[in-house]
């Protein structure tokens, strides 16, 4: 578990950067009904964990300027807690969060004007929390009560986003510690995952999708992940042409290639991996030369994967390995859309790679942070890369059946998918224990 004062100085430091006579509210997420009155598994907001680590839901953080945090939280109530489980509470929260002062959620209305009163700026995420917008907006009418008796009631509002969504780019050393282990407990699902849809085919039996999905959703609790960072991916033959497909009744066939894409949560922070392997453990030529194109553009990507380089370099990269690719392949041709240029100027490759490369990662799978640096123009805004930075890279090809495509490329989709901290020399894949060259796959599927 990260130690409080990593939360203490991720506060201090949002603190600092919040100007004079500003107060910061931070809510946490609101639970969710599934049905009826069963609800989801609970999960805080990204934010909210990120300075705090407290995963109670009902809950608020304030910091102001001067770095003071105060918490409100739900009250000890033994009658609920035998339903619900053990509140840590208003009493024990300041010792074990390292918070200044703590509070029951029953008193926030009642508190917030008083903590409002006499600051300039009130600061608060923009857009994230349904209903916050008109709950500032009533205490505020409570300060502006007041004005007589002079205090001061906020006159400015700022979203605090844009400030906790560049803290959050940079992973400090203890984040990056949890994402390598998700990343670890993620690969073994995937390895997991080929040795068993090879072991079942070669049994004789049926191999559905949700069976793999199954051996992943074990592989990532029994090691003390919370579960999925996302929807599992467990797509075959056809099915990997659909980008968010879910695992579902397919049964898996001999000769398909399985595109899974799924990773697991771990303390918060997501992994994600891709993976697309033959079902039976051995590539057809046609479906080999497509892999080796994807691969290929991964490499590709990798290289121009470092800190200085653009967010847009290694999409740029890939892009042209696959561009290249498909006239090498003959999905396209010299004389319907020209050289690799022309191929990549008039974006003909979209029709086979429809998604950019990369995407941040950290709390949410797609985390937060601009992709553009402020103050450039287009094209030459992409963000600059800094290490500590964590990105996918995940370059991808989905060939539907159609007259111009030869018949055995068609319903093949192949993505592979890696995450990369950002160094000052190129970047670490953390996510290599699950191998990507197509003989290595081959290699572990031979020993089920």
């Amino acid at each position: 578990m990260t130690p409080v004062h990593v939360y203490a100085q991720r506060r201090a430091r949002l603190a600092a950067s919040l100007g004079p006579n500003a107060l910061a509210i931070i809510p946490t997420a609101p639970t969710h009904l599934r049905n009826r009155d069963s609800e989801y598994p609970y999960r805080g907001d990204s934010y909210f964990l990120y300075l705090t680590g407290f995963d109670e839901p009902n809950a608020y953080l304030l910091i102001d300027a001067q770095g003071h945090t105060t918490l409100f939280c739900q009250p000890r109530d033994e009658s609920r807690e035998i339903w619900d489980g053990i509140r840590l509470g208003p009493e024990r929260a300041p010792q074990a969060l390292g918070i200044d002062a703590a509070f029951s959620i029953e008193q926030l209305d009642e508190q917030l004007p008083l903590l409002l009163a006499n600051q300039q700026t009130v600061c608060w995420p923009f857009a994230t929390h349904e209903g916050l917008g008109q709950r500032i907006e009533k205490w505020l009418g409570v300060v502006r009560q007041k004005v007589r008796l002079g205090v001061r009631c906020p006159d400015q509002q700022r979203d605090l986003c844009a400030l906790l969504d560049d803290m959050r780019l940079i992973k400090d050393d203890h984040e990056l510690d949890i994402m390598r282990q998700a990343a670890r407990i993620s690969a073994q699902a995937h390895l997991r995952v080929m040795r068993t849809c090879a072991e079942t085919l070669n049994q004789g039996l049926a191999c559905h999708e949700y069976l793999l999905e199954a051996e992943l959703l074990h592989e990532f609790r029994r090691h003390g992940s919370s579960g999925p960072a996302y929807g599992n991916i467990v797509a075959a033959g056809a099915n990997a042409c659909i980008l968010h497909y879910r695992a579902d009744q397919t049964v898996i066939r001999s000769g398909d290639l399985v595109l899974v894409d799924a990773g697991c949560e771990l303390q918060g922070y997501a992994s994600d991996i891709t993976r697309t392997f033959p079902a039976n453990g051995r590539f057809t030529d046609a479906q080999r030369a497509v892999y080796d194109v994807v691969c290929a553009a991964q490499e590709a990507s990798v290289q121009a994967t470092r800190a200085g380089a653009r967010f847009n370099d290694p999409h740029d990269a890939a892009v042209k390995v696959l561009a290249q690719g498909l006239l090498d392949l003959g999905l396209l041709n010299t004389n319907a859309h020209g050289h690799v240029e022309d191929v990549i100027a008039n974006k003909h490759y979209s029709r086979f790679y429809m998604h950019r490369t990369s995407h941040w990662l950290g709390l949410d799978v797609h985390d937060c942070g601009s992709y553009t640096e402020a103050g450039q123009e287009p094209p030459h805004n992409s963000r600059i890369l800094q290490s500590g930075m964590v990105l996918t890279l995940e370059p991808g090809l989905y060939i539907r059946p159609a007259a111009d495509i030869p018949e055995p490329f068609w319903n093949m989709g192949i993505r592979i998918e890696d995450d990369a901290v950002v160094q000052p020399q190129g970047c670490e894949l953390i996510t290599r224990d699950v191998p990507v060259n197509a003989r290595e796959i081959e290699a572990w599927m031979a020993n089920a």
